[in-house]
This record gives C-alpha cells, structure tokens and sequence, in this order.
C-alpha cells in the first residue's frame, strides 16, 4: 500500500506540474495574424482542442483518475507544441 500512496504523490506532483506549464503555454501562444484564413481555422482547431484537453485534465483529476489528467495534460501541451512546429502559433511552450 505504501507504493500506492507514493504513486499517487508522484502523479499529483506531476499534474500540479504540468498544469502550470499548459496554462502558461496557453496564455502565452498568440495566432499571427498573416496566416491564410484555412491555417486561422486550422490553428483555432488546434488552440480549441489544447484547451478542452486542459479542462479534461481538471474534471479527471477531481474524479481522482489521476493518470487521465496527466495523460490529457500531456495532450494538451502536445496540440500546443505541434502549433507551434507548424507555424499556426507564435509564442513558447515551455
């Protein structure tokens, strides 16, 4: 049981950790605005699911199903990162 208890500190830690840097990256993440009006819809597309992701994270993690949080965080930064690699966003994600 011990190792469970430490498991669940190690994930909680980790969300705590996460969270902070996805809710930076998504306040920090600006959509140029010369991009052609498909890649605009495109990078809301890509910015809409980075945030319903982050708020996944929230609703998994009050359900206690902490793997999911960390795993919905984790796609949320990831919809954020590919923006930024695909040139749809302007801005650090950390």
């Amino acid at each position: 049981m011990k190792n469970d208890s430490a498991l669940e500190e190690k994930l909680k830690d980790k969300i705590k950790k996460y969270r902070k840097i996805t809710y930076e990256a998504l306040n920090n993440i600006k959509i140029p605005e010369n991009l052609s009006e498909e890649n605009k819809k495109l990078a809301n597309e890509f910015l809409d699911f980075a945030k319903r992701y982050f708020d996944d994270a929230k609703y998994f993690e009050e359900k206690g199903l902490l793997l999911e949080s960390l795993a919905s965080l984790s796609y949320a930064h990831a919809w954020l990162d590919a923006g930024v690699k695909a040139k749809l966003f302007k801005g650090k994600t950390f």
